[in-house]
């Protein structure tokens, strides 16, 4: 089996679509998970990349978000959409990235992105509330590549 069919198990995977579900339950913003093993490329433009082909730059609102994961580097990425960027201060997204590192660091990569989740959502809720006409627009489902 390739690294990332053994990064997370299938129980553990879902628990994360279940924090992203928590997550989007506050905010319109969209919130994504992607898993691959490996990038030759620069980890953020890798993760700028997987955000187009994953059309999350498609959101009404341009308020889409992706953890990026490359198991075997061990590295990630926090992408966000320019709507985001608009509208949130330079840090913005150090909090979501504390949540991730700090898990990933002792080896619990699951809670380190169910943390990372939650927070992205916490966040996104002070810019992009959610409100009564909001449509989950993206898939809840970690990608892989």
């Amino acid at each position: 089996m390739s690294p990332v069919e053994t990064f997370l198990s299938k129980s553990e995977e879902q628990e994360i679509v279940q924090a992203i579900l928590k997550a989007e339950r506050y905010t319109s913003g969209e919130i994504r998970v992607h898993i691959e093993a490996h990038t030759d490329v620069d980890h953020f433009e890798r993760a700028k990349e997987v955000f187009f082909l994953l059309k999350m730059n498609n959101t009404k609102d341009e308020n889409g978000v992706l953890i990026y994961v490359a198991v075997n580097d061990r590295k990630f990425v926090i992408y966000g959409d320019r709507g985001i960027d608009k509208v949130s201060p330079t840090n913005f997204w150090e909090t979501t990235r504390d949540a991730i590192e700090s898990q990933f660091k002792l080896g619990n990569f699951k809670q380190g992105i169910i943390n990372g989740v939650l927070a992205a959502g916490t966040e996104l809720k002070a810019h992009f509330p959610w409100n009564p006409d909001d449509i989950n627009e993206l898939s809840n489902e970690i990608s892989k590549g």
